[in-house]
């Protein structure tokens, strides 16, 4: 697999993103992935193959990139077993348990969220829309 670039916009982002706790705290949890991965570790130690069965639509190049980045950032440890075939496995560190109220919080927030927003955009018809677009002049 390819080694991520050190002069990538991505890489010099990351760097340069460090600066601000807020955005430090975000990058390490940023992604689409990397909340899910958490969660799923948050069950208990999960081998490579569990993790995919478990998180839906994604890649094997994406789950080994994000697990590669946790493991970087030291949320996630990676146990490799002398064993044929190798046995690996990875567990939540204990600053990455630090981030489950966290995501238990966001995920609350998300509920909320989206009943709201989703039952609003809902109640809005495209008739409705069209209406309301030939009374406002637009």
């Amino acid at each position: 697999m390819a080694k991520i670039k050190e002069n990538s916009t991505n890489s010099l982002n990351r760097r340069f993103l460090t600066d601000c706790n807020l955005t430090y705290a975000v990058q390490l949890m940023g992604g689409r992935w990397k909340l899910l991965i958490l969660m799923q570790l948050n069950t208990g130690t999960q081998r490579y193959g569990e993790l995919k069965k478990k998180i839906a639509n994604i890649t094997e190049r994406m789950l080994t990139l994000q697990l590669r980045e946790l493991e970087a950032d030291g949320l996630i440890a990676r146990h490799v077993f002398a064993e044929v075939p190798p046995r690996v496995e990875y567990t939540l560190t204990d600053i990455g348990r630090e981030i489950v109220p966290i995501c238990d919080a966001l995920h609350a927030w998300g509920t909320r969220h989206r009943s709201q927003v989703v039952g609003e955009v809902s109640a809005l018809s495209h008739e409705n829309v069209a209406v309301n677009n030939m009374l406002t002049g637009i």
